[in-house]
């Protein structure tokens, strides 16, 4: 333990943790504070000391909690190792291993090899090759590339364990990863290792700059391609019947992982070849060579698709919502639909990629027609993908023609696969534009013309947005895109930017309410329906009560949620969250989600509450926090510290999950909730408006006056006031819940999948508006309702 102590220069904090570790005697009369360990205090490298001093201690130990701070630290952080703590590190994991007791583990020996800040000494080695011989002598290798690393720094493989792994766990596309990787010495191995998923209790994060290390081998690259070859030629021998089919057969375990590799080294490179080798791939691993709905590998689908949410590309996403359209089995197509929300998201952290769009043939005006049969098959862009068909004297036909459909059903099939391909791409950009609003995202105005404007699928999308452009004294001013260039709201043409000029969009939080007001009725008035909320976008700003408590905002807290929604939700905007339930270490859990940029992310604290009635699940919603990434750590900052763009746009996907998901929108939870929770239903139902719920008022405002509702309807505060012929009626602007006046009686509608009865301009897509709007249609004529459960209640109140 000597060499530990000469390390390094120690911090005093540090130093007095080590001497609590080191020196037995002193630990009990050492005068460290709390007997907590404070991580803040210890910069990254005095974690790997503290972590080699501390890892031989016992439960017995009167120095034990040392170890349960610095392991429970070096679980969220980048440890860094000096060549002695790193020899140290494997010195007490031989040695832990070599007990009969231990079932061993060497992949913390691996993660302190991939950290350590230099050469290492001898002893190093000699560690090394003990781990290998003992964990060679057992009968299963349960971390065969953690074994390999070891064995790469202890001399080689022993001929007896070079038969197990080989025969008992590697299989044709796996050995020739491992092959390449070991004759590129110990750091690509310890590499495979980490990128393998391989894991300790104790193991730290992966390192950020895992991949990019791998991607930058040479070896390994040509490896990817080699690997991926072999798999597409493998896959079309299943599909020609030259190999047998089994379900879900085409490749081993180890091959799925090294092929589920190679896929992220190719999209990090950004390959070329990738486009042409992935979408046979992944067709053929989809779809079964008979007429099962089987697969011959959902595994390395499933695989290939988390491989692309890590590194997304357009082609890619393409490919995959290809085979999803193949797949035959419901369950592909669900794992599938989940993923791809995923990738689009994930999209926006990839601007050098995510705007490559094909072309499909649209025109500046977004529509594409073609002739089938005598009639136009017309194609349109809008907020949607429309297809149409028209006779040739004009005029438009409700559906496909019935010759079109009886003697050209393949050219119908690919004109509806050409709609779901325009939609796929639409929705791509859109997100992909909208999660760069929180990085704050520009783009060089000669990209932004190429690649978007220029192409008929992204021009559909950035017609319809807000942007900035700099005027000729820098300062940044508010344009809509038109056909020859911008215009300003006053509808003032402004001159089209240098080719190297920046442009961004338009965000609400940056400037007025005059502004925001006046872009609002300009959008309503054009009936111009953006492709994400922006002009009606919530803004979020710190309240005096988050500036009171500094570190955490309790403006999400004490809601009663729906569980599952809540998780489903949380998954599909990429939080990073566990399954809470009924189980020990079920209770509570803090979801994360790490910003573009990666220097914030953004923690949510949820309880489970309990089982009701029904199934239904229920939890509650506690504070929500921000870190900051400081030096390869994350760091609680406090909240008038975060940016106020990253602090909105993280506030307002709380906001969803809560509006979403709370029991207060839940027509049915008087019938059949526990009553614990109906007082929290009758207030959070009629509570105060939340920023979502305003947005939502300020759209009324403006959609409720072009309707036949004008003289029938009044929004107040919290409601929008509808008088009917039998009863006046109060619906609540955040929840949809109705009231009956007078006396505020609960009115139950079960909320329809239609939308308002007659035609009416939405600003923006929002289930909720368009549910408040159809209730408000029905009530204002509610002398005419049929439905037996709303008469029944409507009788009942006179």
């Amino acid at each position: 333990m000597t060499a530990v102590l000469r390390d390094a220069a120690l911090s005093p904090y540090a130093a007095s943790l080590l001497r609590v570790v080191t020196v037995p005697e002193t630990a009990a009369d050492d005068p460290v504070a709390g007997r907590v360990v404070d991580a803040s205090r210890l910069s990254d490298r005095e974690l790997g000391v503290l972590l080699a001093a501390a890892y031989r201690l016992l439960p017995v130990d009167p120095a034990h909690w040392v170890k349960l701070g610095i392991t429970a630290a070096c679980q969220q952080r980048q440890p860094a190792f000096t060549p002695e703590s790193c020899a140290a590190m494997l010195s007490a994991l031989a040695d832990e291993l070599a007990q009969p007791w231990c079932h061993g583990n060497p992949v913390l020996a691996v993660n302190a090899l991939l950290r350590c800040e230099g050469p290492l000494p001898e002893e190093a080695a000699r560690s090394a090759r003990k781990l290998v011989t003992v964990l060679g002598d057992r009968y299963r290798l349960d971390h065969p590339y953690a074994l390999m690393a070891l064995a790469g720094l202890g001399g080689g493989l022993t001929a007896s364990i070079e038969r197990k792994l080989f025969v008992s766990s590697l299989h044709s596309i796996a050995r020739d990863e491992a092959a390449v990787v070991s004759a590129l010495g110990r750091t690509a191995q310890a590499l495979l290792a980490e990128a393998s998923g391989e894991r300790s209790y104790y193991s730290p994060p992966p390192l950020p700059d895992l991949w990019q290390r791998l991607a930058d081998l040479t070896e390994y690259a040509s490896f990817a391609h080699r690997a991926l070859g072999a798999a597409h030629r493998r896959v079309a021998d299943i599909q020609s019947g030259a190999i047998a089919y089994q379900a879900d057969a085409a490749f081993e375990r180890n091959e799925v992982g090294a092929l589920g590799r190679a896929v992220r080294v190719a999209l990090l490179r950004d390959e070329p070849w990738l486009t042409e080798l992935l979408p046979p791939l992944l067709l053929g691993i989809a779809v079964a060579p008979t007429a099962a709905k089987t697969a011959p590998s959902q595994a390395l689908l499933y695989e290939v698709a988390r491989a692309v949410e890590d590194f997304p590309t357009p082609e890619a996403l393409a490919a995959l919502r290809a085979a999803r359209a193949a797949a035959r089995h419901k369950g592909v197509h669900r794992q599938l639909d989940r993923e791809l929300r995923r990738i689009e998201r994930a999209l926006g952290d990839r601007p050098d990629v995510a705007f490559r769009l094909p072309d499909l043939g649209f025109g500046p005006e977004g529509v594409r027609t073609v002739t089938v049969g005598g009639y136009d098959a017309v194609i349109t862009l809008s907020h949607d993908v429309d297809l149409a068909w028209r006779r040739p004297d004009g005029r438009t036909l409700a559906t496909v023609p019935a010759a079109v459909r009886r003697d050209h059903a393949d050219t119908v099939k690919e004109l509806r696969d050409l709609v779901k391909q325009a939609r796929g791409h639409l929705a791509t950009v859109a997100r992909s534009l909208e999660i760069g609003f929180t990085a704050s995202t520009t783009l060089p105005y000669r990209r932004w013309r190429d690649e978007l404007a220029a192409n008929g699928l992204g021009w559909s999308v950035v017609r319809r947005l807000i942007w900035e452009v700099p005027d000729a004294s820098g300062e940044w001013r508010a344009v809509l895109p038109t056909g020859d260039g911008f215009a300003d709201l006053s509808g003032t043409a402004v001159p089209e930017p240098e080719p190297d000029a920046e442009i961004r969009l338009w965000h609400p939080l940056t400037t007025s309410a005059e502004e925001i007001r006046g872009w609002r009725d300009e959008l309503t008035d054009r009936e111009l329906r953006q492709p994400f909320k922006q002009a009606f976008r919530e803004v979020y700003l710190l309240t005096p009560a988050e500036l009171q408590t500094e570190t955490y905002s309790n403006r999400f807290a004490a809601h009663i949620v729906h569980y599952r929604q809540l998780y489903a939700l949380m998954k599909g905007r990429r939080w990073t969250c566990s399954r809470l339930g009924p189980w020990d270490g079920g209770d509570t859990d803090d979801a994360y989600w790490v910003l573009p940029g990666g220097a914030w992310r953004v923690g949510f604290r949820h309880d489970y509450r309990d089982q009701q009635p029904g199934g239904v699940e229920c939890a509650s919603t506690d504070r929500v926090w921000f870190d900051r990434r400081v030096g390869g750590a994350w760091r609680t900052a406090r909240l008038a510290d975060v940016p106020p763009i990253v602090f909105s746009e993280a506030m307002r996907d709380v906001d969803l999950f809560v509006s979403l998901t709370s029991i207060a929108a839940d027509p049915h939870w008087m019938d059949r909730g526990d009553d614990r929770y109906v007082d929290y239903w009758r207030q959070a139902s009629h509570a105060e408006l939340t920023a979502t719920a305003q947005t939502r008022r300020s759209a009324l405002e403006r959609i409720i006056p072009r309707t036949k509702l004008a003289d029938r309807c009044e929004l107040t505060e919290r409601y929008l006031v509808v008088r009917g012929q039998l009863s006046t009626y109060k619906i609540h602007l955040g929840s949809a819940n109705i009231l009956m006046e007078p006396g505020n009686t609960y009115l139950c509608i079960v909320p329809s999948r239609r939308g308002p009865r007659e035609p009416v301009f939405l600003p923006f897509e929002d289930d909720r508006l368009a549910l408040i709007l159809s209730k408000a249609f029905l009530l204002a004529d509610d002398a005419r309702i049929t439905d037996p459960s709303i008469v029944a209640q409507l009788r009942a109140r006179r």
